[in-house]
């Protein structure tokens, strides 16, 4: 059976073939909960059956002022389809609405490093 190429779990690699969304959340600390809790249904109501959806990991600031989205999708042009498609736009605007700021942006893997 040939082997698959496709990446079904989140990748920390070089070179690895997926787009990956980090989208860093300023958030007041009463909230921190409610807008991980929107991500966390987001997620699992809407992105994940979305074409193109890898993986995502939510954390949150020890200090109750940040939530991180790490986010993968198999291409910069499923990641943009997302961004268009009516379902996910209600979810974001509902996190905007709950976040002080935000700064989504997609990057490649540059270096990893283990002990």
């Amino acid at each position: 059976m040939p082997e698959s190429t496709e990446v079904t779990a989140t990748t920390i690699a070089v070179g690895a073939p997926v787009a990956t969304l980090i989208n860093v959340f300023t958030v007041a600390p009463d909230r921190q909960r409610e807008l991980v809790d929107l991500l966390v249904r987001a997620t699992e109501d809407v992105m994940r059956h979305l074409p193109g959806f890898i993986a995502a990991n939510i954390h949150t600031g020890d200090d109750g002022t940040r939530v991180v989205n790490y986010a993968q999708w198999q291409s910069e042009a499923a990641f943009r389809a997302m961004l268009d498609h009516p379902d996910a736009q209600v979810h974001m605007r509902q996190a905007a609405a709950l976040a002080d700021a935000f700064d989504p942006h997609l990057y490649q893997v540059e270096s990893v490093h283990h002990s």
